[in-house]
């Protein structure tokens, strides 16, 4: 397992127990392991241990850890109808895991100061049962069997709707790690919560997350339908949230991967691009225009891409090319 870089002398190794991809293999990309460094976590007065195996998070990530790779348990998954969602409420923010910025692999992310607002569309995987009973990044035990999530900018605790877009199937997660760090996933959920909406056994997919603001719940928009291959919000019901376990109506085909891999007000700049992105033979090359503060700009992205596992592929083609790593998109 790939470590990831420190950001203070011995807790070098604090919890961010998400991670990236199927479960049932070895993971080999960076960031997939869980518990590394909480970024930029005030040292603990005491050494912090967890519960399982006496998790020692001062410990490197090739020792702290009983199993090499993560996995998911044997036998038939959990009756996940019969688990209770959580129950979004306010909560004070943890003490650890919300320090802002914090750099993982080079990247710097900024903690957002609310997750009132928030919805992104973009790929899920989840994480099982090698950090079961380990610490989360705000050092609670990671639970595979709860429905909690990790996030790379939403606070600790917060609360989300995460839909599956290719059937409708959304869950309510509790984000309480941080993660996932692999460059092209949006959340990473526990093992429950995929098996709820239908990312596991795949272990990736299209997802919606739209965090949902405990003091106002009926304000939460509803979660997106998909009608014509287009992600589009569903109708609003007299309730506000739906009923847990609730399927999003879902029309048409499925939406798609987009890479995007530059934006440009210049309209010959955006064709450069292009050009050279189709020499590549990549797949299809788009020249999106679109609106933004009264300016138009032109997107250029490539796909749409099948799954996740080929949008990671070409995106690593993409970076060969000497160009930066492109972002995803999902419409």
């Amino acid at each position: 397992m790939k470590r990831i870089g420190v950001l203070l002398p011995w807790m070098a190794v604090l919890l961010l127990a998400a991670c990236a991809g199927h479960r049932t293999r070895p993971l080999t990309h960076p960031g997939a392991a869980g518990g590394t460094a909480a970024p930029g976590v005030d040292t603990p007065p005491t050494p912090v241990t967890g519960d399982r195996f006496h998790d020692d998070i001062r410990k490197d990530q090739a020792d702290r850890y009983r199993e090499q790779a993560d996995s998911v348990p044997s036998g038939p998954p959990p009756d996940v109808d019969k688990l209770p969602e959580p129950v979004p409420h306010w909560e004070p923010r943890s003490t650890y895991g919300n320090k802002s910025p914090y750099t993982v692999l080079g990247h710097t992310y900024r903690v957002l100061r609310s997750a009132r607002g928030y919805d992104e569309r973009g790929i899920a995987s989840f994480y099982g049962n090698k950090f079961h009973g380990y610490k989360t990044s705000n050092l609670e035990n990671y639970d595979m069997y709860k429905f909690t999530a990790a996030h790379k900018t939403l606070p600790l605790p917060s609360y989300a709707r995460v839909t599956n877009l290719a059937n409708g199937k959304s869950v309510i997660v509790r984000i309480n790690d941080r993660g996932p760090f692999h460059d092209n996933r949006l959340i990473d959920l526990s093992y429950a919560a995929a098996v709820k909406i239908g990312i596991w056994p795949k272990g990736t997919g299209l997802v919606e997350v739209r965090a949902i603001d405990p003091a106002h719940p009926e304000a939460t928009p509803p979660p997106a339908a998909v009608v014509n291959g287009q992600v589009r919000p569903a109708t609003p019901s007299s309730g506000g949230e739906p009923a847990p376990g609730t399927p999003v109506p879902v029309l048409g085909s499925k939406p798609s991967i987009y890479l995007q891999v530059g934006a440009f007000t210049d309209a010959s700049n955006a064709e450069r691009l292009a050009r050279r992105l189709r020499a590549a033979k990549l797949g299809e090359v788009q020249v999106i225009e679109v609106r933004s503060s009264g300016r138009v700009i032109r997107r250029v992205r490539v796909g749409p891409v099948p799954d996740a596992e080929q949008a990671d592929a070409i995106a690593q083609r993409i970076e060969a090319l000497g160009l930066p790593h492109p972002q995803v998109a999902v419409d």
